[in-house]
């Protein structure tokens, strides 16, 4: 039986982190995946919905600019759908084409073995695949999650699409339903919406992306309806009939229709058969297996877990950070992951971006908050690019004077979040912040006039 310095189960983006990292460093590696080396990411999420969305993006600018007469020579947006033939097709070579050849050729280049199956733990040291075994020093659980589909009658796998479905497809649907106002469901919606599908999304909680800043949620709404999109809020649904075009209920007593029914409703990890019982694991939670600050399975001195499986934060930055602690540790070097600043984006167009607290988690946490907000519109560089919406609400503790949170909407907001991302994980103060000079004109600025609000309530406060 082959044994390795560490097993890896699954090969999504925490565990190409963890496997490289390690063999670089000299360690036996084996990395067990029963699908695409890669994981979701580079095939049916981040990359294909983000080429998507760029494509989409550019006819809905060509489309704006038609309409304030920006255009000499007027282009034709009539046909949808031989426009999103083309995006997909782009999109399918962005997404290596779903082939992972080059992925598995990268890690048999480092040493590192591949192994194509389901592994199942079923000894304290030793992996099965698909009746081979292979014996671990420790062993690494990254094996993701899966679509999380709702109990409500009527709702068929079969019949509906998944995220999966939507960046796999070619098919341009004519009116959709999108279940689910998270950073899935929006992205997808808009994506869908500016292709020339009628959408419909529907979000059971009061508003979008519910775990953020309420102010930017209502500006992320405001945009999708200036998209045509029909937003129901505070919308639950009951019923789904799925023969021929989908039909829901709402439990309001109304009744939807469209072409497609599109669920993105969440995740849950997927740890159905990895045999955890044998080392007396009992999920947490959710099911998601608890982490210690070292990313080990708690109560496991050789079981670690990094991604989606934790719960932590599912978002692919997230995973790859998990990953370089685990790799860390087992190199002998001390890491402790801190998860203050893990930013999280929604990459429509404005796209919106968060790190840190909400208003309503930081004063549940017991902080002495104080917050301010600007309009992006107000900077220069929103002058001077025509930009009439983006907001930026900044959180901070008053007894350190430092941000605990951070939201925006705004063109490339992902971007530019970056500088609280870095107040927030270094923990500086108010005082540095407000001193710091940003390039003009850029949208950066917007952080000045709150920071020196922010400045001035605490120093009023003292």
């Amino acid at each position: 039986m082959e044994t390795y310095d560490a097993v890896v189960l699954g090969g999504g983006s925490a565990a190409e982190t963890v496997a490289k990292t390690l063999a670089r460093n000299g360690k036996s590696v084996a990395v067990v995946e029963e699908r695409l080396v890669g994981g979701e990411c580079p095939y049916f999420a981040c990359m294909p919905s983000k080429a998507m969305l760029h494509s989409a993006e550019i006819r809905h600018q060509i489309a704006v600019a038609q309409t304030a007469g920006a255009i000499s020579h007027p282009l034709s947006l009539d046909d949808g759908r031989v426009a999103y033939h083309a995006a997909a097709a782009r999109r399918h070579e962005i997404a290596d084409r779903l082939d992972d050849s080059d992925r598995v050729r990268e890690l048999q280049e480092l040493g590192i073995a591949v192994h194509r199956g389901r592994g199942r733990i079923v000894r304290p040291d030793v992996v099965d695949i698909d009746g081979r075994a292979i014996g671990w020093t420790d062993l690494v659980i990254a094996v993701g999650s899966v679509v999380d589909i709702p109990k409500i009658e009527g709702l068929n796998r079969k019949a509906i699409w998944t995220s999966e479905d939507v960046y796999t497809s070619t098919e341009l649907p004519d009116s959709v339903i999108v279940l689910g106002g998270g950073p899935v469901g929006c992205e997808t919606a808009q994506m869908l919406a500016r292709f020339g599908s009628k959408v419909t999304i529907v979000q059971s909680a009061p508003r979008l992306i519910p775990e953020e800043e309420r102010t930017v949620a209502g500006a992320l709404a405001d945009v999708f309806r200036r998209d045509g999109i029909d937003v129901r809020l505070d919308s639950k649904v009951v019923r789904a009939e799925l023969r021929g075009d989908a039909a829901v209920f709402l439990s309001d007593g109304r009744r939807l229709t469209a072409t497609r029914l599109v669920v993105a409703t969440g995740r849950s990890p997927r740890t159905e058969g990895l045999g955890l019982e044998t080392l007396n694991i009992r999920p947490g939670g959710g099911g998601f297996l608890e982490v210690d600050e070292r990313c080990r399975v708690r109560g496991q001195a050789h079981v670690w877990a990094a991604g989606d499986i934790t719960g932590v934060a599912l978002y692919t930055h997230a995973a790859k950070y998990q990953g370089r602690v685990i790799a860390a540790n087992l190199l002998g070097r001390e890491a402790r992951a801190d998860y203050r600043a893990i930013p999280r984006g929604v990459y429509t167009e404005p796209a919106v971006a968060c790190v840190g607290l909400s208003s309503h988690k930081a004063t549940e946490r017991g902080h002495d908050v104080v917050t301010s907000s600007m309009e992006v519109r107000h900077t220069a560089r929103a002058d001077a690019t025509g930009l009439k919406a983006g907001w930026l609400v900044l959180l901070a503790d008053r007894r350190p004077r430092t941000l605990i949170g951070a939201a925006a909407i705004g063109p490339h907001a992902e971007e530019w979040i970056g500088e609280a991302v870095l107040a927030i994980r270094a923990q500086i103060t108010i005082d540095v912040l407000t001193d710091v000079v940003h390039a003009f004109p850029t949208f950066s600025e917007t952080y000045e006039p709150p920071l020196q609000e922010l400045a001035a309530m605490m120093d009023g406060g003292r």
